[in-house]
């Protein structure tokens, strides 16, 4: 059976994206009492010297301290309060859907999803505000063992972030479902061209990639305030010289804002060319009735 494909999702990378901070920063390590200035440049010694990939470096070294270790998962979900968002998150999520309150969009049904996927630990975002605001959260895992994380469960690397889009694009939210698993284009529940993707920097190229490449919509975003300008830096090169993304915004979420402008002109768009479409279809399916 077709779905119905009346959803436009956006789909948001976590750090540096919706936060300003790497959400361990303010939360396990402040925990911990750890420099983030000592912790991060150790888990890149175990990417550079033993090949660790880059998640299963930051959970490893995390495992190695008596303060984290003796953590559950629900400890770490209890932590989400104290995430740092830029301006605007979480309120956008809801004023982003009011678009879709029009007559014209209810008519069909076309609504508005949010989507997080982080290479980050998804029971802090399940603890955090946005989680009321999203339809689900994809990030690494810790299992556990009497009570206390003890090994990691599942990691989410920068290339496998696009496994999630697919996810979305196909409606297969649980992860026991099997995302390689073939289905039609038209049984899928979010076609490509009406996915956002919002990151940050080159580790979400694999991402952009794949929207511009199925025609949905590449957005990356910078920290107008960090004075370094490294933000910015690799956003340009994103845009300007990658060719990777179709905008960049600051990091501001509030109405008004650049970002929000672009957001807002985009899933408009996207809507009413579903509308139209839909206006079409009923047209073209309607057989006059015969003459008296």
């Amino acid at each position: 059976m077709n779905q119905p494909q009346n959803i436009i999702a956006i789909i948001y990378d976590f750090d540096h994206t919706l936060s300003p901070h790497y959400m361990q920063d303010h939360t396990i390590l402040r925990h911990a009492e750890l420099d983030p200035a000592t912790f991060w440049p150790s888990c890149t010694d175990l990417i550079k010297e033993k090949g660790y990939d880059q998640e299963l470096a930051y959970m490893k070294r995390m495992l190695e301290y008596d303060q984290i270790r003796s953590l559950s998962n629900q400890d770490l979900k209890s932590m989400g309060n104290l995430l740092e968002f830029f301006k605007g998150v979480p309120e956008c999520f809801g004023e982003l859907n009011t678009i879709f309150k029009k007559p014209k969009y209810e008519e069909f049904g076309i609504r508005l999803e949010h989507y997080v996927v982080s290479s980050g630990l998804k029971a802090i975002l399940d603890g955090s505000v946005v989680a009321n605001h999203v339809k689900a959260i994809f990030g690494c895992e810790f299992d556990e063992e009497n009570g206390h994380i003890s090994f990691p469960k599942r990691t989410i690397s920068h290339t496998q972030k696009t496994q999630f889009l697919f996810r979305v694009n196909k409606g297969l939210l649980n992860l026991d479902q099997d995302v390689n698993d073939h289905m039609p284009e038209e049984s899928r529940r979010v076609p490509f061209p009406q996915m956002v993707y919002v990151g940050d920097g080159p580790t979400d190229v694999p991402c952009f990639t794949l929207m511009k490449k199925n025609d949905g919509f590449a957005l990356a975003v910078y920290n107008p305030e960090d004075q370094t300008r490294r933000s910015f830096e690799k956003c340009y090169q994103l845009t300007r010289h990658a060719n990777r993304v179709h905008f960049m915004a600051p990091a501001d979420y509030r109405p008004g804002s650049h970002l929000r402008l672009i957001l807002e002109k985009h899933i408009t768009e996207v809507a009413d060319r579903m509308v139209d479409s839909r206006r079409q279809s009923v047209e073209g399916s309607r057989v006059p009735a015969p003459l008296p």
